[in-house]
């Protein structure tokens, strides 16, 4: 079994900085779990320490059944790739990906044949006579993965393993590392800053903040039920809008009101005690429509906005709209070119709207 089990881990550098804090997360055998956030928040220190390259300040991991804070990194039964490639510049593909097999002392027929094997895997068969310098970015990439897999570990750990290609290259090879990990059926533990990455690639999402983990489940569960604002507004490209104002009753009715805003909540019996208080909306830009094209809307509240930048993608409009002193994004149906700098119709699905605690920030 490939269970990696991280318990209430701590990192101290020597200047008294916390760099993690009471991390606790468990990648079952053969899951795809990714740890997400903005630079600074963790997700390295935490892979490095289940690697073995950094020490454990506190708490505990195991690989398996069995607990690895003092075990060295190449006895753990892990294969790590880095953001860097790290291959030797003057051994070749074939060179590169037999090192470590050579290191363990396995037959020279041995070595040949899980190499071809796994360079079969990656499609790189035609590249091991190369050397790295030789090889473009995605070639490098591919190459590094198969270093690790001819290893055959538990357990692989990928640090920001795309963020050097180029944006269509991080589409394909995020299809083929996934398309690699059904191949292999093992645990990959993965880290990334890419919100887009971990949201189509993960079985499970850890999405960290200032060395503290904010949520953990699986992609489209963090984005249809953040826990909390930040969550919200860093799962999701565009980026979720937020609006601040107040929660008022009509009757049995409960509206979000700011300015000239006034806007029902459906089935909001949990906002009633903040009847009176300033709340803080958020609503993600696929949940603002044209009113001429909001059929899908579930529950349309209308209002009206500037079209002040239009951003024409193809398949869609990116529209930045300004609402009283608010700035909104909103992908608009391609069918109508919205006027700039007109007052424009638009309408909010407030089914979909989330509601977050003004001093917590948690999601009510």
């Amino acid at each position: 079994m490939a269970k990696v089990v991280v318990e209430n881990i701590d990192k101290f550098y020597e200047n008294g900085f916390q760099a993690v804090k009471k991390v606790n997360f468990v990648a079952e055998d053969k899951e795809f779990v990714i740890l997400v956030g903005p630079s600074g928040c963790g997700k390295t220190t935490t892979l490095r320490m289940i690697a073995g390259l950094e020490t454990i300040s506190n708490g505990e991991i195991k690989i398996g059944e069995k607990v690895v804070n003092n075990v060295l990194p190449k006895d753990r039964d892990i294969a790590m790739v880095f953001q860097n490639y790290a291959l030797y510049p003057h051994m070749t593909v074939y060179e590169n990906m037999a090192f470590a097999l050579k290191l363990r002392k396995y037959k020279k027929e041995e070595i040949d044949e899980i190499v071809k094997r796994s360079a079969a895997l990656l499609e790189i068969e035609d590249l091991l006579d190369r050397k790295p310098k030789q090889l473009s970015g995605g070639q490098r990439q591919r190459v590094a993965l198969g270093r690790a897999i001819v290893r055959q570990p538990k357990v692989f750990l990928f640090d920001e393993p795309l963020s050097n290609l180029d944006a269509k290259l991080r589409v394909q090879m995020r299809a083929e590392i996934s398309k690699l990990h059904k191949k292999l059926n093992t645990t990959i533990i993965y880290v990334t800053h890419d919100q887009v990455e971990a949201m189509t690639m993960a079985d499970k999402m850890v999405v960290m903040k200032d060395g503290i983990i904010q949520q953990i489940d699986t992609p489209l569960k963090i984005y249809n039920d953040p826990k909390n604002l930040f969550v919200a507004g860093f799962i999701g490209s565009p980026s979720i809008n937020q609006l601040r104002g107040k929660i008022a009753a009509k009757g049995k009715k409960i509206f979000f009101t700011a300015k000239d805003i006034e806007m029902e909540i459906p089935g909001a019996e949990r906002l009633e005690s903040y009847i009176g208080n300033e709340i803080i909306m958020g609503i993600r830009p696929e949940d603002i429509y044209d009113s001429d094209y909001d059929q899908m809307a579930e529950f349309p509240q209308h209002t009206k906005a500037l079209c002040e930048v239009v951003e024409p993608m193809g398949n869609e409009f990116i529209v930045f709209l300004k609402v009283m002193n608010s700035k909104l994004t909103a992908r608009f149906d391609p069918k109508k070119f919205p006027k700039i700098d007109e007052i424009i119709p638009i309408t909010f699905d407030m089914k979909k709207a989330h509601f977050f605690d003004i001093e917590t920030e948690l999601k009510i």
